[in-house]
């Protein structure tokens, strides 16, 4: 199968369960203080103008990078964030859900203490099955998101062949690309994890190499956000699970 010219992915800008989650964790509450479902999230003040800045970054790209189609989550956050970043580019966008943000089940809206506390034998379940392969009962396992992930890029390769495509996502889904766009393992793959928390509007991009291989441009990069004199954050999502 042809492979894409170069590969984007953009989490979201800074939302208001980016900021709740932070302040329950910092705070040692169980729940974390949501007043909309996890599709419904919208973006903060700080988020919206994060976007923006993507957008002014997008729009100084000579025209032969810029991205041909963009391919957003359906989750409110990353649609505003994809809205505010492509006004007046051009390009056009559509929604897909396998972009959607990893579904949690039960530990929905539950700090890491919050698990802990209320649900602990899925606590000592996930210390036993690891970070990857535990799946939430009613939720999604790692596993499970790269599945409707690696359907995604085969379809992006069928469809947008030669082609330069965006994608407006969560910071899962960034880790996940990495897995499987360059191969890497699972031990790998957590050892990201462990490492680097996906920033709001961050940049990470592929770009074919001589062989016609996608190969890393850049991994998790805010460098245009600075230049367009927007604060970056790096703010979980509402996991509910240890490092």
């Amino acid at each position: 199968m042809a492979e894409l010219a170069t590969l984007w992915i953009v989490r979201h800008g800074e939302s208001t369960a980016n900021v709740a989650a932070t302040a329950a964790e910092t705070s040692g509450a169980e729940l974390i203080d949501l007043t909309h479902r996890d599709a419904d999230v919208p973006l903060s003040a700080t988020g919206e103008e994060q976007a923006r800045a993507t957008g002014r970054w997008l729009a100084g790209l000579p025209e032969g990078r810029r991205p041909d189609v963009a391919v957003v989550s359906p989750y409110l956050r990353a649609v505003r964030t994809a809205e505010l970043a492509l006004a007046g580019t051009g390009v056009p966008a559509s929604r897909d859900e396998r972009l959607r943000d990893r579904e949690l089940g039960i530990l929905d809206g539950l700090t890491g203490h919050g698990v802990r506390q209320r649900y602990p034998e899925e606590s000592a379940r996930r210390a036993r099955l690891g970070k990857f392969y535990y799946r939430p009962p009613g939720g999604e396992s790692w596993t499970d998101v790269a599945l409707r992930l690696r359907a995604l890029l085969g379809d992006l390769r069928r469809d947008h062949a030669g082609g330069r495509v965006l994608l407006f996502g969560h910071d899962a889904l960034v880790f996940l690309l990495r897995y499987l766009v360059e191969g890497l393992t699972e031990a790998e793959l957590m050892a990201l994890t462990r490492e680097h928390v996906i920033a709001n509007c961050s940049v990470t991009a592929w770009s074919a190499d001589a062989t016609g291989r996608l190969t890393p441009d850049v991994f998790n990069d805010v460098a245009h956000l600075h230049r367009q004199g927007a604060r970056p954050t790096r703010e979980d999502e509402v996991h509910a699970e240890p490092v």
